[in-house]
């Protein structure tokens, strides 16, 4: 489970990095992303550079969300009659939401692949397939409408919680957190991760919703 919440966070920062380049314009933000579907041409074929990182994230996923089931479910075997009174000692928020924060985010993974991948949904007008062949037109269309920047934000909430703990969980099972100093660092890491990637995110739908970013 570490290994593959570590390949998660390698992925969004990634896909971070990509994102900002819309504040370079509309064309260099195509081109970003005319590139990705370009890459390993001619060993390759178009856009399967993409189809690779999908299938294997896929898989990484489908391993994550299973290890996931089996800590809550080995967790409810060693305790199957619960407390009298629920205390939270020693747990964090992050902690406590990672099972409802982890199945927001992959709701919202299958509408983010609708809206900007597979099927591109322009929830602005309804038109699917992207017809202007613009990934930046779309990413526009899509936050001038405030209540997608709001379902955005949201699920950029629980990815920052997810990443806090998970970057901190990832470490204490790699066996980096043996000592006070090494945890209290795990967890500022956990929290630089979360602020940095989930807040990267977060910059361009509100620079689309007051307009710093616009067609």
């Amino acid at each position: 489970m570490a290994v593959s919440g570590l390949l998660f966070i390698g992925f969004v920062a990634g896909h971070m990095y990509g994102n900002l380049k819309a504040f370079s314009g509309e064309e260099k933000f195509n081109d970003y992303a005319h590139h990705l579907r370009e890459l390993g041409e001619p060993m390759l074929p178009y856009e399967g550079f993409l189809w690779i990182m999908r299938v294997g994230l896929i898989v990484a996923l489908v391993v994550h969300v299973a290890c996931a089931i089996a800590l809550w479910k080995r967790a409810a075997t060693a305790r199957p009659v619960k407390y009298a009174v629920k205390k939270n000692t020693g747990s964090t928020l992050s902690s406590r939401t990672m099972r409802w924060g982890g199945l927001t985010i992959l709701v919202f993974i299958v509408w983010h692949l609708l809206n900007f991948t597979i099927v591109k949904i322009n929830p602005s007008n309804g038109e699917t397939g992207d017809p202007d062949h613009s990934p930046y037109g779309l990413l526009v269309e899509t936050f001038d409408l405030w209540w997608m920047t709001l379902i955005y934000l949201v699920a950029m909430l629980a990815l920052g919680f997810h990443l806090h703990h998970g970057t901190f969980s990832s470490l204490q099972t790699l066996g980096l957190t043996n000592s006070a100093t090494s945890r209290a660092r795990a967890r500022t890491a956990g929290w630089v991760v979360a602020i940095v990637i989930a807040g990267g995110f977060s910059l361009v739908p509100l620079s689309v919703l007051v307009g710093i970013i616009e067609k």
